[in-house]
């Protein structure tokens, strides 16, 4: 039997690096213990559920050690909560019920993710002095919420990773040369590129950017002094001027006089996640147990294209994947790969999470369709701290990012084996998990293995290598198209060329042709066709 329930163990982490960021740092240690020193401040020794919040000092060295087994997320808070912030390092407790906020929290710094109900607004408000409050949310009848409609997204690579960023921190104020070379791009690319996809330079652009947070602030009841330093603005004058200019009012107005740009009934979204930090702050301050919180919005990126294939990994609830016109379900503890060049969105229903677990490029991985695999709730621990060594600093000297394919290479190989019959034969065995693995990367190529190999699959499956390969294939088509997956795209991911080949084969394994397969599970599922049920034409 093949064992897909036991991930590899969470090896010790020691990261070292200059601190040359405008953020400040906060550090969670969710499982495990990890020791954080930033320059000249005291070393902090934190054990599970405890953080650390560390200001920003430029020029600081900064080292974080975990010991095996530790799952520790680093999230960065922005520049703009300086005047509010804590002076020096501070240790806190998180309580439970807050983890997955926090975990949340990390996902849409490190994602094109957006949600209105998670923002570093919500972290900069866990680190305020003690005695300072949240504003009350605006409350104005029953109609709409206050909305702008956001700035259009320029689609060049290194353009939309600095437009990501500003929209979940419009207040960094860094330079066009600074961003060139924080994406790895050039100045005059960046600027050329915003104006052309945007119709916007860089400096309208991001000034469009923070008044729309704004908006969102003043409306959550935030004073318009405190607004203008947490979108950017260097003065509340220059802010004023620059909102009555866009807007028709001054941001003294807005606040005022809501009913021109009502808020809904109740909390707003943001108000919410302001209301939760208030609630953290209490018991950093030790006053109180706040209730856990009871909701985590839903999110979705707005749609794009990577350049290289992205794996993405549902750690709780739901979600989907939309490319073209085929909506993928992303279930509980599903992986799947997002192939390179195709447009898509991705989405996380209310109380869900879902995260980057790494990249792979084009030449690692052949892949023209998502490719999934399922992890069990054994694989949470380690699965986190893939995502967090993939996206942040904190993650092993000797750290492969190449690795995740390997893993999830010997997961998806791990699972189609419990679909057919395996040899017990090390070589042979070795063979079939290789063959098994390439199907869907690499269109299934042949394998040459030796005389031997050979014979042991006829002992021991009762089938030749050729013959069991071929089983493989047919019996993993079965599978996906049970999934959902179109019969051409399944063709193709087995390794047929042309869909009457694939078809043929597959009528001559199975009995029933594709169409006669698909409307079987269709009659066997009460009259829900695993393709009908999503729009699509499944004979396609």
């Amino acid at each position: 039997m093949v064992r897909v329930d036991l991930p590899p163990p969470i090896p010790r982490v020691r990261s070292t690096g200059l601190w040359d960021q405008a953020e400040h740092l906060l550090l969670w240690v969710r499982t495990g213990s990890a020791c954080v020193l930033v320059g000249n401040n005291p070393e902090f020794r934190l054990t599970s559920g405890q953080g650390v919040w560390i200001p920003a000092e430029a020029g600081n060295h900064w080292t974080i050690v975990t010991e095996p087994g530790t799952v520790a997320f680093p999230l960065l808070t922005h520049p703009s909560i300086a005047a509010e912030a804590l002076s020096e390092p501070r240790r806190f407790v998180v309580p439970d019920g807050w983890q997955d906020w926090l975990i949340q929290n990390f996902n849409l710094m490190i994602t094109p993710l957006a949600s209105h109900g998670h923002s570093q607004d919500a972290l900069a408000d866990l680190l305020r002095r003690p005695g300072t409050h949240s504003p009350e949310p605006v409350r104005t009848g029953n109609t709409p919420p206050c909305t702008v409609d956001p700035p259009i997204m320029p689609k060049a690579g290194a353009a939309r990773e600095v437009a990501d960023e500003l929209l979940r921190n419009p207040a960094l104020d860094l330079t066009v040369a600074e961003w060139a070379e924080r994406v790895l791009s050039s100045p005059r690319t960046l600027l050329r590129d915003f104006r052309a996809d945007t119709g916007l330079s860089f400096e309208q652009w991001r000034l469009r950017c923070r008044l729309n947070a704004a908006v969102e602030y003043l409306a959550a009841g935030y004073g318009a002094g405190r607004v203008a330093a947490r979108v950017g603005f260097a003065t509340p004058n220059g802010f004023a001027r620059a909102f009555k200019q866009q807007y028709g009012q001054t941001p003294h107005e807005f606040g005022r006089d809501l009913s021109v740009r009502p808020v809904a009934s109740g909390l707003t979204h943001r108000a919410v996640a302001a209301r939760q930090a208030d609630d953290l702050m209490r018991i950093v301050r030790a006053e109180t147990t706040p209730a856990v919180p009871d909701m985590l919005p839903a999110a979705r990126t707005p749609s794009h294209t990577n350049n290289v294939h992205v794996l993405i990994w549902t750690y709780r609830g739901s979600g989907y994947l939309d490319i073209g016109d085929h909506r993928y379900e992303q279930e509980r503890g599903v992986a799947t790969w997002i192939p390179a060049g195709s447009e898509h969105t991705t989405g996380v229903r209310e109380n869900s999470i879902s995260l980057p677990l790494g990249n792979a490029g084009t030449g690692a991985l052949q892949l023209t369709a998502p490719l999934r695999a399922q992890f069990s709730p054994a694989w949470d621990d380690y699965l986190l701290f893939c995502s967090i060594s993939a996206r942040t600093p904190v993650r092993p000297d000797d750290y492969d990012p190449g690795h995740i394919l390997d893993l999830f290479a010997d997961q998806v190989a791990a699972q189609r084996a419990l679909s057919v019959p395996m040899p017990a034969d090390p070589r042979a065995r070795a063979a079939a998990m290789n063959y098994l693995r390439s199907i869907g990367t690499s269109g299934g190529s042949e394998l040459d293995v030796p005389a031997g190999t050979h014979q042991a699959f006829r002992e021991q499956t009762g089938m030749s290598f050729a013959r069991w390969r071929y089983a493989a294939r047919m019996r993993i088509s079965r599978d996906l198209l049970a999934g959902g997956a179109k019969p051409s795209a399944v063709a193709r991911r087995v390794g047929y060329a042309h869909l009457p080949t694939f078809s043929a084969a597959f009528t001559r394994f199975h009995g029933l042709s594709p169409r006669d397969y698909l409307a079987r599970e269709f009659d066997r599922r009460g009259g829900h066709h695993p393709l009908e049920s999503a729009g699509l034409d499944p004979h396609r």
